[in-house]
C-alpha cells in the first residue's frame, strides 16, 4: 500500500491510500478518485515531505495500512457487485418502491430490478413483505 498527497483543480489537498503506483493512475484515469470536499475528479499528486518512521510510527503505519487495505477490498466488493446489478437487472430509477411492489404483487412479469427509494418506501416495501435489498454503493463518478 502507498499513501499519496492528493490535490484537486480548487487546491483542496486531501491523502488516499492505494495498493500501488499503477492501480492511483488507473483509478485517477477512470475519475474513480474524487476530492472530499467538493466531489471534483480532477485529481492530480500533490507535493508530499518524505516520510521517516519511528518504531512507535511503525506500529501505527501497519494498523492504518491494514485499516485501508481492508476499506480498499471492501470497496473494490462493492464495485464489482454494482457492475453485476447493472449488468443483469433493469434500471427503473425513482419509480424502484412502485415496480418493487407490480413485481410483488403479481401486477408485472417477475425480474431482477434495481434503482432508488428513499428510507420511507424502503420502510413501506419492508412493512409489505416485498424482498428488497439496500446496498451502499460506492458513488457513480460517471453522473
Amino acid at each position: 500500500m502507498i499513501l499519496f498527497d492528493l490535490k484537486c483543480k480548487s487546491d483542496h489537498v486531501f491523502e488516499a491510500w492505494f495498493q500501488d503506483s499503477d492501480a492511483y493512475d488507473k483509478l485517477v484515469a477512470a475519475g474513480a478518485v474524487e476530492c472530499p470536499v467538493c466531489n471534483d475528479t480532477d485529481i492530480g499528486k500533490a507535493l508530499m515531505a518524505p516520510h521517516v518512521s519511528s518504531d512507535a510510527k511503525k506500529k501505527t503505519n501497519t494498523r492504518a495500512r491494514r485499516s485501508a487495505e481492508f476499506v480498499g477490498r471492501q470497496m473494490n466488493v462493492l464495485a464489482e457487485m454494482r457492475q453485476q446489478v447493472e449488468d443483469n437487472c433493469d434500471y427503473v430509477g425513482e419509480k424502484f418502491a412502485e415496480e418493487a411492489r407490480k413485481i410483488h404483487y403479481g401486477e408485472a412479469e417477475k425480474h431482477n430490478i434495481y434503482g432508488e427509494a428513499s428510507d420511507d418506501e424502503a420502510g413501506e416495501l419492508k412493512e409489505e413483505g416485498v424482498e428488497f435489498q439496500r446496498i451502499p454503493w460506492p458513488r457513480d463518478h460517471d453522473a
